[in-house]
């Protein structure tokens, strides 16, 4: 088989702060982000979709939280990692689309940074990155503002 699938999922809750990390990008925000790491959710369910293609389980086996080398770590590391296994393989990332699932912040003015961002480490052109938003209508823990949401899927063909 000369393709791939993967999909990945990750949340946080708010706290302290003012601002979040989405996508590499540092977005202004009235809370921040409970996490051991920078909480950058974008990214931590790309990794996951990469990892999951690969079937090399996830995140937090990669990079565990209880590992003290990764307190506040920047995500971008995580996802440099998971490139690098992806081309150890014989793989290379076709393209990537990501949602964010919140009421606030706004991802809309910021969704073209972390698409140029997210393309530039990933050596994909930025029309391969999808970033995308939605809300859950008030509903549940990110309608409720408690917190922060992604999904992503990606596709793997053979290098």
């Amino acid at each position: 088989m000369n393709i791939r699938i993967g999909q990945g999922f990750d949340v946080h809750a708010f706290g302290d702060g003012d601002h979040v990390m989405l996508g590499g990008v540092r977005v202004p925000h009235e809370r921040g982000i409970v996490a051991h790491s920078d909480g950058d959710v974008v990214i931590h369910a790309l990794c996951d979709a990469m990892l999951g293609a690969l079937a090399l389980g996830d995140i937090g086996q990669h990079f565990p939280p209880s590992d003290p080398q990764w307190k506040d770590a920047d995500s971008r590391a995580f996802l440099r990692h998971c490139q690098t296994l992806i081309g150890e393989r014989g793989w290379q990332l076709g393209n990537a689309d990501i949602t964010v699932i919140c009421e606030r912040p706004k991802v809309g003015p910021h969704a073209a940074a972390m698409r140029q961002l997210l393309a530039g480490d990933l050596g994909l052109a930025e029309d391969a990155v999808s970033i995308k938003a939605t809300t859950t209508e008030k509903l549940g823990f990110t309608g409720r503002g408690e917190g922060i949401a992604a999904m992503a899927v990606c596709l793997l063909v053979r290098a």
